[in-house]
């Protein structure tokens, strides 16, 4: 079930958001200042393509 909930998403508009989340991420790493955030939003790209099936734990 989350394979087809994933490629149904993907169709629908995550492949989009994903890449929205890519590329703000190469544009946090331009800066040194703007790494950590650009690690982040490397990570919510990938949350975006696949969010069926994924966990998001607090590290806190």
């Amino acid at each position: 079930m989350r394979t087809i909930g994933n490629i149904i998403w993907i169709l629908f508009g995550g492949l989009i958001s994903a890449l929205g989340w890519a590329i703000a991420g190469v544009l946090f790493y331009i800066t040194i200042v703007g790494i950590p955030l650009g690690r982040q939003a490397f990570k919510m790209a990938k949350l975006s393509l696949f969010p069926f099936g994924a966990t998001v734990v607090n590290a806190a």
